[in-house]
């Protein structure tokens, strides 16, 4: 169960690597364009509020990869648990998308690692 739960919280950081990538270097490109849906008019208007949201979600990725690396289950649970919140939010706020690529994988992370009782 330890494995899985690695793996979980790996895929939830690199999830957030490339969130972090199309918000903050992609977002006016058609690539970042397309993974939210947006115009080049709305992309340009944005992009800076893009950029600060990308930052945030590669404080989450290094979070994550920090307490992973640790092998400290309350690090990755303290940041799984921001990721399901703002997952959760944005789902409600935002888009319904959201919660099954953002706070769907970070709930499965978080029930993995409480399974494993993982604690280094």
């Amino acid at each position: 169960m330890i494995l899985i739960a690695t793996i979980l919280v790996g895929l939830v950081a690199v999830l957030h690597i490339y969130i972090f990538v199309l918000e903050v270097f992609l977002w006016q490109k058609p690539v970042g364009r397309r993974a939210f849906g947006t115009t080049a008019e709305f992309a340009a208007a944005t992009h800076v509020l893009a950029a600060n949201q990308g930052v945030y979600n590669g404080f989450l990725a290094v979070g994550l990869l920090w307490g992973a690396l640790r092998h400290d289950m309350a690090i990755q649970l303290f940041f799984l648990g921001c990721v399901l919140v703002a997952g959760i939010f944005g789902g409600l706020t935002a888009s319904r998308k959201i919660l099954l690529v953002q706070a769907l994988p970070a709930l499965l992370a978080i029930l993995a690692l409480l399974a494993a009782g993982y604690s280094g």
